[in-house]
């Protein structure tokens, strides 16, 4: 709450001050009554506004005085700026019990506007509001009737041949930075000679100061200049040729949303009074705004895709040459572009959805998307900051201390879910979906700093679910999500050993026993429908599998509010090595969707009249909801490696329609 702005009055010489357009200033009329005076009144100039606060019982007489009560206050404001020093008049006259005036108290006003304005309504635009002001300016709320500015971090790369992001340049080296940035107001207007007495000062909290930087846009000889004004060194800034109207400034954010920062910085303008040059001064008023940095949103299978990543490997027996040609297949489908990273870039590392995370950042004027890099640091370790980062393409990473990293740290191991409500409670940019150990167990886990940013962006609620009991513990592993046409919009697909049992045990039934899986691949193991059956180890590590899945399936029924009709079981069968559980043949949910165009690992399954029974018996399930599959052999480039085709690609999608500001978390 801003502090009363009292001025006090004097029956021996003229007061003197100053107001800001719109605001109250209480007239501190006690320190003046002469002796003998039971009444008053007060009469001004016209621009002046007088109001008398007093209780009910109290009134003036028949000529306009006020008896000199206690409970009796004396406020005027002042709706247009000043002209000329000291053009605003107030006179109180104290008055004796037989209405003689004993003594007068003059009060010389000069009305200035100070006002600091940002894109509050959520526009993307900044209006001045003058003395319209909203006294929710230093608020910020969320919904569709929220208000409050949003800010957007600078961690794209505008300036060629600069090394990092925008954000870690002190100074702006291109106009386009700018775009990246949110305006502020700084509207100053009345007498020049008065601001030399009653400065203006932009101020930031220290807590929020290594979060932001703004830029003063100044006239130079030939072109704008953008003076670094605030920031992690810089707290205040005095505004020079005050009076003027609108200063602009330009504020990037520097921090995303983390443990410790809620993502909200505020700023403030206050014009002071200076009782001699060597004073830091006292705030006479103060206007502040606040704004949100924009969250990193994730983006679901649902999203219309943009442009997959995939790396070349053409050296070994582990080449993806043929991979490549079954996903260029699915891409001249899905009318998608392709970017194919080099054996050199990527250092030979194949596994691109494990290093990084696509998403994006959102303000009102301007929408990037910023790539994510994981901790896992290997071959592809720099692929994203040095290949990636670029003009309007932003990146973020996140270590943990010590740098010691599991496979639960891959992004493999991160999904999120399609927009979803749960028990009334709407999470329109769906929810993130983090592989993790059973809650109650120690074991493998994504790093702390990495969940606590994930946690921090508030709009889409991380769930955490079962993925350590896998070998390599990712979500990819045992779960995706396709779009569809009806219902919700989307079916979760899970890996499924019972249902891959019932398939089975139908074929041997049909006289198709001795099918067997892998077949068309030398080198490799062939096991007959039966002999598969027939396996009791193998039957007994799936029953465990199907345990742990049918966890994650209650959880995500719960928590994603889905029924059994939401969910589509895809015939999968797993082995357990040191109790945790790989894929048996290529896993058939670790796919790649790009719209209706499913790229589905080829599971070589047993052949019966023909076609591939695993093949068919997903035909069955996902084109009646509009989906088309295309199966890519990816045996000996992926799954002998412990990964598939969800592994192996990544993909950038369109960001929502729906504005982050609408959630209501």
């Amino acid at each position: 709450m801003a502090p009363r702005h009292v001025v006090p009055m004097s029956t021996s010489h003229a007061a003197r001050g100053v107001c800001v357009l719109g605001t109250e200033v209480f007239l501190d009329t006690r320190r003046s009554t002469p002796r003998g005076a039971v009444s008053f009144d007060v009469h001004a100039t016209p621009a002046v506004t007088v109001h008398m606060i007093h209780s009910p019982a109290t009134k003036p007489s028949l000529d306009a005085r006020w008896p000199l009560d206690p409970d009796i206050e004396v406020v005027v404001t002042i709706d247009v700026t000043s002209r000329t020093v000291d053009d605003n008049q107030v006179k109180i006259s104290y008055y004796d019990r037989e209405g003689r005036e004993l003594a007068v108290a003059w009060l010389y006003l000069t009305c200035v506007e100070v006002s600091l304005d940002v894109d509050w309504s959520r526009s993307g635009r900044v209006r001045s509001k003058g003395k319209d002001k909203d006294k929710d300016k230093a608020k910020w709320t969320w919904g569709p009737d929220g208000q409050g500015a949003v800010l957007l971090v600078n961690c794209d790369r505008d300036s060629p041949g600069v090394g990092g992001t925008d954000s870690g340049q002190a100074d702006i080296r291109t106009p386009a930075d700018l775009q990246d940035m949110s305006v502020m107001l700084l509207r100053t207007e009345g007498p020049s000679a008065i601001f030399a007495e009653y400065p203006v000062v932009l101020h930031v909290p220290e807590s929020d100061a290594d979060k932001v930087r703004v830029f003063h846009a100044v006239r130079g000889d030939a072109y704008p200049l953008y003076k670094p004004v605030l920031g992690p060194d810089k707290l205040s800034y005095v505004l020079e040729h005050a009076g003027h109207g609108d200063s602009t400034f330009y504020v990037e954010g520097l921090e995303f949303p983390d443990r410790g920062f809620s993502g909200l910085v505020s700023f403030s303008a206050s014009l002071l009074e200076v009782p001699h040059k060597d004073s830091p001064g006292t705030p006479i008023f103060t206007d502040t705004v606040v704004f949100r940095v924009a969250p990193w949103i994730m983006t679901p299978n649902t999203q219309q895709p943009l442009e997959v990543f995939v790396c070349s490997i053409k050296q070994g027996s582990d080449s993806n040459e043929a991979f490549l040609e079954g996903l260029r297949e699915l891409l001249r489908k899905a009318n998608c572009k392709l970017t194919v990273c080099s054996e050199l870039d990527s250092r030979s590392d194949r596994w691109i959805q494990d290093e990084l995370e696509f998403g994006y950042v959102e303000a009102p004027h301007k929408t990037f998307p910023v790539v994510f890099d994981s901790p896992r640091n290997r071959g592809l370790k720099d692929f994203a900051f040095k290949k990636i980062l670029g003009p309007d393409f932003g990146y973020v990473t996140r270590e943990p201390p010590g740098k010691s990293v599991t496979s639960l740290d891959s992004f493999g191991n991160l999904d999120v879910s399609p927009p979803v409500t749960v028990r009334g409670k709407e999470y329109p940019l769906g929810r993130i979906l983090i592989g993790s150990p059973l809650p109650w167990m120690a074991g493998r886990r994504m790093c702390r700093a990495v969940r606590d940013f994930l946690f921090a962006q508030k709009v889409q609620a991380p769930l955490e679910v079962y993925s350590e009991w896998l070998s390599v513990g990712h979500v990819d592993e045992f779960l995706t999500f396709v779009p569809a046409l009806d219902r919700k919009g989307f079916r979760l697909l899970l890996a499924s050993p019972n249902a891959c049992y019932k398939l089975f045990k139908e074929k041997q039934q049909q006289g198709h026993g001795e099918a067997t899986q892998f077949i068309g691949l030398k080198g490799t193991e062939k096991k007959s429908i039966d002999e598969i059956l027939a396996d009791e180890s193998l039957r007994s590590d799936n029953r465990h599998v199907q345990r742990c899945i049918d966890w994650n399936r209650d959880l995500l029924k719960q928590e994603l509010g889905l029924s059994e009709q939401d969910i589509v079981d895809i015939p999968q069968l797993f082995i357990l090595t040191n109790s945790r559980a790989d894929a048996l043949f290529p896993d058939m949910v670790n796919m790649l969707v790009l719209g209706r165009h499913l790229g589905i690992p080829k599971p070589f399954g047993p052949v019966v009249g023909g076609r591939c029974c695993l093949e068919q018996r997903v035909r069955e399930l996902l084109e009646p909801l509009g989906l088309s599959c295309t199966f890519i052999d990816d045996f000996f480039s992926y799954h002998v490696l412990s990964g598939d085709v969800h592994c192996g690609t990544n993909v950038r999608r369109k960001p929502f329609a729906f504005k982050w500001w609408h959630v209501v978390p």
